[in-house]
C-alpha cells in the first residue's frame, strides 16, 4: 500500500504492470512536489518550470502513474528533462518508494529516449549504487567524474546513445 502522502489519501493503488508514462498535467504539480522530496538534491523551482512551460526551454515532465481499484490514477514517479543543443538531459528522476523495483525507473529513462537524434546524458552521486546500477542497465555508461559536484559529494556524468529500438516499439 503507497503511504498517504503518495496516493494524496485515495484509495491505495493496485500493482499493475508496468506500462503507464503520459506527460505531466497541471493537475500533477502537488503530487510531482511531494515526490521531489525524496530527492538529495531537489530544484523545485526547476520542476515549476517544467511544469509550465513543458516542452519548450522549461524541460519536459513525464509521470508514471497506478491506478487505484477505483480507477483513480495517481502519480508514483516523474522524470524532468531538459533538450540542450548537443544532448538531452536528465535533471531529475524519482520513483516513490513503495513503487520501485517495478520498472517504473526504466520506463521513464525509456520514454526519455524516445524522439531524439540526441545522446541522453545525467549526472547521479557516486554513492548512489542503486541509481547508477539501473542507469547501466538501461545502456547508460559512465564517462566522466565530477569532483565536489554535490557540494562536498562527486557524481558522475552518464551518458546513453540514441536508442532506435524504443522508437520502433512507439506506435504513434
Amino acid at each position: 500500500m503507497a503511504p498517504d502522502h503518495e496516493s494524496g489519501g485515495r484509495t491505495p493503488p493496485v500493482r499493475t504492470a508496468p506500462g503507464r508514462v503520459r506527460p505531466a498535467r497541471p493537475g500533477d504539480s502537488l503530487p510531482l512536489h511531494r515526490l521531489q522530496r525524496h530527492l538529495p538534491d531537489p530544484s523545485p523551482s526547476l520542476l515549476e518550470l517544467g511544469l509550465t512551460a513543458s516542452g519548450s526551454a522549461g524541460g519536459t515532465v513525464l509521470v508514471s502513474t497506478a491506478t487505484a481499484a477505483d480507477g483513480t490514477e495517481s502519480v508514483v514517479g516523474y522524470v524532468l528533462f531538459v533538450d540542450g543543443p548537443t544532448a538531452r538531459h536528465v535533471a531529475e528522476l524519482v520513483v516513490g518508494p513503495a513503487f520501485r523495483r517495478e520498472g517504473r525507473g526504466r520506463e521513464l529513462l525509456s520514454a526519455v529516449r524516445v524522439g531524439t537524434d540526441a545522446p541522453v546524458t545525467l549526472l547521479v552521486a557516486v554513492e548512489n549504487e542503486a541509481a547508477r546500477s539501473l542507469y547501466e542497465s538501461c545502456g547508460f555508461r559512465a564517462v566522466e567524474r565530477l569532483p565536489d559536484e554535490y557540494g562536498d559529494r562527486d557524481a558522475v556524468r552518464y551518458r546513453a546513445a540514441v536508442d532506435r529500438s524504443a522508437e520502433a516499439d512507439d506506435p504513434q
